[in-house]
């Protein structure tokens, strides 16, 4: 194809392009470099420089414009070549000596390198059960990038594409290429420094986070999390899984298990644990409002609203007795007016309930709840 020469062309070319029969905007697309098994040459994991997502669907049109593409389909991946590369920057050419072009920037580089063996363009079209490593990769980003809002992408298919691998820093090997590879790489003294065995990489991998937030160890964190600007991750019991985290400015010192979120000025204490959906919770993913505190070892099944405790070693599940004297629930309905009067509730009856203080008698074991008489508020000077 010619050279597009003016912004006028190309804005025309954009719209015939997706005026076309069957054309379809992408959800996310972008380019990876993509890691490719040591045995099987298979694609183990992407690494991507930029990611669109329900943005820039210009540059999309241009890329897809040059591709034989079923857009019936969910997802798509392709080689990148000399000639994608070299017909995209002619389309692009009214823009190309101007900056915050990023879609052209990556080409730019893309067209220095000399081997572009590893490098892929990926697309998606409906947000369905993954197929691809590559397309896995690009949710990912899109949620610890917070492209996507946490819980609101499929991910179902993602343990089953993923592969398994020993990751050495960002690099990731198969484990059968090193289980017959063994004995050379001791003998030779070149035998990788595993951190870990995993599906996912670790989230400090791929995304640079914000200047205020701090994660101590980098384990503590797996790609797909996404955190708040001021998030504050200690080492030890804390943890926080993929499509899980912070909305706000949060302190975890705990775990944060996949499809759970932590609201603003929350603080997830020392080794307890807030439950995912494959953890008791029937399903029912965890909200935890803003301002609450999970005090250490205790853990929490149920959602929460704001201004709510927990007190340390309490389990609050969906099925736990729960007594409230007439007094607190009266108390308590002040902030809940949508609460049945009642002196005994199951936990999953107090769901999202805000300005509750769980407890359990030190003489009776029983656990009790009464309001709240206390707002939570985290160091400012550590955020």
């Amino acid at each position: 194809m010619k050279k597009i020469e003016t912004k006028d062309d190309f804005k025309n070319f954009v719209k015939s392009v997706q005026d076309s029969e069957g054309y379809v905007n992408p959800i996310g697309f972008g380019f990876c470099r993509v890691d490719l098994g040591q045995g099987s040459g298979k694609v183990i994991s992407a690494s991507f420089p930029l990611v669109n997502w329900n943005e820039n669907f210009g540059s999309a049109s241009v890329l897809l414009s040059s591709l034989n593409l079923d857009f019936t389909q969910s997802e798509a991946v392709f080689p990148v070549t000399k000639e994608l590369i070299k017909g995209a920057l002619k389309k692009f050419s009214p823009f190309s000596k101007e900056d915050g072009h990023k879609n052209i920037d990556v080409l730019k580089l893309l067209k220095e390198e000399e081997n572009l063996e590893n490098f892929r363009l990926v697309f998606i079209f409906k947000d369905e059960p993954l197929q691809s490593v590559e397309a896995t990769y690009l949710k990912l980003y899109a949620l610890s990038l917070k492209k996507a809002p946490l819980r609101s992408l499929n991910l179902n298919g993602a343990f089953g594409v993923l592969p398994n691998v020993a990751w050495s820093g960002n690099s990731p090997i198969e484990l059968n290429w090193l289980r017959e590879n063994e004995m050379e790489l001791k003998i030779e003294g070149k035998y990788p420094n595993i951190d870990s065995v995993d599906k996912f990489p670790r989230f400090l991998q791929h995304i640079i986070p914000e200047d205020n937030t701090r994660i101590l160890e980098a384990s503590k964190v797996r790609m797909g999390a996404s955190l708040h600007a001021g998030t504050t991750v200690m080492p030890g019991a804390s943890y926080i899984n993929f499509n899980a985290g912070t909305t706000g400015v949060s302190m975890v010192e705990g775990r944060i298990s996949s499809s759970a979120i932590v609201g603003d000025g929350s603080d997830v204490g020392g080794g307890a644990s807030i439950l995912g959906v494959l953890s008791g919770t029937n399903g029912n993913p965890i909200s935890i409002g803003k301002n609450s505190l999970l005090g250490a070892n205790s853990v929490c099944g149920i959602p929460l609203g704001d201004g709510c405790i927990i007190d340390a070693g309490v389990s609050i599940l969906e099925g736990t007795k729960i007594s409230i004297s007439e007094v607190e629930f009266a108390k308590i309905q002040e902030a809940n007016p949508e609460l049945s009067k009642k002196t005994l509730f199951k936990g999953v009856e107090l769901s999202g309930a805000n300005g509750v203080h769980f407890r359990q008698e030190s003489e009776t074991g029983k656990i009790v709840a009464f309001r709240s008489k206390r707002e939570i508020k985290l160091n400012e000077e550590l955020h």
